[in-house]
């Protein structure tokens, strides 16, 4: 009998979310089918069997979130492994560190049947205790909304904005109940209206923007640029470099050259509190915003300080497509050590984005548009021009630090010569 456990999908995952389960108990499951849809604060994804055989134990409810290492199902192998390795001689698989923030005992302990560990809004996921115990939330005067009235972490932070109190933090005393009375039935919304749940990604990205804008002290600067030498550029080399590369050239690639120097000179832009320190990153991991059906999803080029604009071209196609047909993994969307949003192409004239965290800043490229502006000479000319923009947290970071650093990324794009990096 081999224990499906939850898998640890990424260095800061400690807990998720079951969606779906793609087989039922009694159900035959081959090696690497899909078994679950799981849900974590950075992504969903479908979640293999490792083994074939039927499935003869379903342990976790659809909707309930648990730890890492948590029991979730049983598997009776089939075929030869099932006979060479009794039940009780299949070892559980190892349970990964989740870290500080997880108890051990939370993770070590496997789920059992619902009889015997007892209501489902007794139990707190590692994510809840910490984020309790942070804001000094008292959990058992907080009312879950979750399956069987479980606490989640929603339910923690609407009470963390309510000062511990709200909607969904319920009284102490029978004193504070008022008498019973009934209660109308909700009007229907007019016909002019479309009332729609949201999605567990919608909820998600609520919760994190929220959170960026509850934890960091935001600040916002900009600056204007001229790009018309890089639109020119591209639009010399854009069919050659297509034909080439294989993905089309877009401006993005230019930018995110020019930020990885800035943020060498300036390392407090790339970097993130944790605690009293601040952990300046050596390498740049760099995080694309990128807009799709659900939202949101912020995927990460680890090492973009190493490459060129090809290589960076290349990496920022491969996301953006696997982001949008949703085949992203877990450790694809973590470890951003800086953020880049592109509104631009939607015709966003001046951006003030929400710092994705941990960093310590995120910076927009908003709509190029051609303006008339001063040249040398005190002579009037039209100029392909953009406003760069970034958000930054003044705990961290001062003005002038980042006055400075988007100087330097003006001075980059405004001076460079990027023909020979594109490889045509």
């Amino acid at each position: 009998m081999t224990s499906i456990r939850m898998p640890q999908l990424g260095e800061t995952i400690v807990e998720g979310t079951i969606l779906k389960w793609l087989k039922a108990e009694g159900e035959a499951i081959e090696r690497d089918e899909p078994l679950f849809e799981l849900s974590t604060d950075k992504v969903d994804t479908e979640v293999p069997s490792p083994v074939s055989g039927t499935v003869t134990k379903i342990l976790v409810a659809e909707g309930a979130t648990v730890a890492v290492g948590t029991e979730l199902a049983l598997v009776q192998e089939s075929g030869a492994a099932a006979v060479a390795a009794p039940p009780e001689a299949v070892a559980a698989p190892e349970v990964p560190s989740v870290g500080a923030s997880a108890p051990p005992e939370a993770v070590a302990a496997p789920a059992t049947a619902a009889a015997d560990r007892g209501p489902r809004s007794q139990i707190l996921s590692p994510l809840v205790r910490r984020l309790a115990a942070e804001h000094g939330i008292d959990l058992s005067q907080v009312r879950g909304s979750g399956t069987g009235g479980r606490i989640t972490k929603s339910d923690v932070q609407a009470a963390i904005a309510g000062g511990g109190a709200g909607a969904s933090v319920g009284t102490s005393t029978a004193a504070a109940t008022p008498a019973l009375r009934p209660v109308p039935a909700p009007a229907p919304p007019p016909a002019s209206e479309e009332v729609l749940p949201m999605s567990h990604i919608r909820k998600t990205i609520a919760q994190h923007m929220l959170a960026s804008v509850q934890t960091s002290a935001r600040a916002w600067t900009t600056v204007e640029v001229n790009v018309e030498n890089l639109v020119r550029l591209r639009s010399r080399a854009k069919e050659a470099f297509e034909q080439k590369h294989g993905v089309k050239l877009t401006y993005l690639p230019f930018v995110v050259r020019a930020t990885i120097d800035a943020l060498q000179a300036f390392p407090y832009v790339n970097a993130r509190l944790d605690g009293e320190d601040i952990v300046l990153h050596r390498y740049v991991n760099m995080g694309i915003a990128v807009s799709y059906d659900q939202g949101l999803i912020v995927p990460v080029i680890k090492g973009a300080d190493g490459m060129n604009s090809v290589g960076i071209s290349r990496a920022i196609a491969d996301l953006a497509a696997r982001a949008r047909s949703h085949e992203l993994k877990p450790d694809e969307v973590t470890g951003a050590t800086f953020t880049i949003t592109n509104p631009g192409p939607y015709g966003s004239l001046i951006s003030v984005p929400i710092i994705n965290q941990p960093n310590t800043a995120i910076l927009s490229l908003d709509a190029i548009q051609k303006r008339p502006v001063v040249v040398e000479g005190d002579a009037i000319a039209v100029r392909s021009m953009v406003y760069v923009s970034m958000t930054w947290d003044h705990r961290v970071i001062d003005g002038e630090v980042a006055t400075r650093f988007l100087s330097r990324v003006k001075q980059n794009l405004e001076g460079w010569d990027f023909s020979e990096d594109l490889g045509i």
